[in-house]
């Protein structure tokens, strides 16, 4: 059994259905008057994060206290980070106190799979540098799964900032294996080389991306991973991959708009289409906190199997 969630690379599609189906049980008790479930009673979740987030963070602590756990956060610039203390002495310090569960969010990339095999405590990725974030994944897919009702045939369109974001690489993972056809486009500076080998379409325009799309989800251009000179302006980016009403009609009319958030109204998406009748991106909040329940449920539970 994993004791752990790092990412979506080596989970089984079983395992990311057991999510979801689990994820669909734990939104009924977020439409409740009285939202606490016993599910963790007992059991302490410490959030801790080298990097801000709003939506991440505030999910996994809600998702915590509805289920009756005790959860605690930690930022690294309130923590003995700042004393110099490292990441693993901090990590161990956190799991002798008797923590069940730990929700890190890292700038490294595999800094979750560096501290998880030295823990009794079972270790989330909230987002490791630009690798993967698989609960922002997960709650995509649940999303998707319920507007359209499942996932073979479906064309989902990712655009933006490929290279930097690690949502897409947990996207393409967990879609591709439950039967999506992924597409992704954004300007040839911010495509890696080599996607394809992920089993992805690669489109340097973002109308042939979304051609037929059943699925439009836009990427936060990311300035404070960037390196000067990848697009001339944000005013020239949304110009040529910025996606409007007009735009968004080379998808199908009936296509979702998602996004992980932030969005930067006017970059990534208009407010037109952010705030239109095919926008789901307060949904995919609500089901960010549903997925987080069920994730941890299933962790206090004995973990994934292999």
């Amino acid at each position: 059994m994993k004791k752990d969630l790092l990412g979506l690379k080596d989970l089984s599609a079983d395992n990311i259905n057991n999510i979801l189906e689990t994820a669909e049980t734990m939104k009924l008790i977020l439409s409740q008057p009285n939202k606490k479930t016993p599910h963790l009673q007992g059991k302490t979740v410490v959030n801790l994060f080298y990097e801000n987030s709003t939506r991440t963070r505030l999910s996994f602590e809600l998702a915590a206290k509805y289920m009756s756990a005790n959860a605690a956060n930690i930022t690294a610039s309130g923590s003995s980070v700042q004393k110099g203390e490292t990441l693993i002495d901090t990590a161990e310090t956190i799991n002798a106190m008797g923590t069940d569960i730990l929700v890190m969010r890292h700038s490294m990339s595999g800094a979750p799979h560096l501290i998880a095999p030295l823990l009794s405590a079972s270790v989330i990725n909230a987002g490791d540098g630009m690798d993967e974030h698989p609960t922002q994944a997960l709650l995509d897919m649940l999303t998707i799964k319920e507007k359209k009702g499942g996932f073979k045939g479906l064309k989902v369109a990712i655009v933006g900032d490929i290279n930097h974001s690690r949502v897409v690489r947990s996207n393409i993972y967990g879609l591709t294996k439950l039967g999506a056809e992924v597409s992704v486009g954004g300007p040839s500076t911010l495509i890696p080389p080599g996607m394809e080998k992920m089993g992805v379409k690669v489109f340097k325009s973002i109308h042939e991306a979304i051609v037929d799309a059943d699925v439009v989800m836009g990427l936060r251009i990311q300035l404070e991973r960037q390196k000067s000179g990848l697009f001339p302006s944000l005013r020239e980016y949304y110009r040529f991959f910025g996606i409007d009403e007009k735009r968004l009609k080379f998808a199908k009319p009936d296509a979702l708009v998602m996004h992980p958030g932030p969005v930067n109204r006017g970059v990534e998406f208009s407010s037109s289409v952010i705030d239109g009748d095919q926008s789901v991106i307060n949904e995919q909040v609500t089901n960010g906190v549903a997925v987080r329940m069920a994730v941890m449920y299933i962790l206090s539970r004995g973990g994934f199997a292999d």
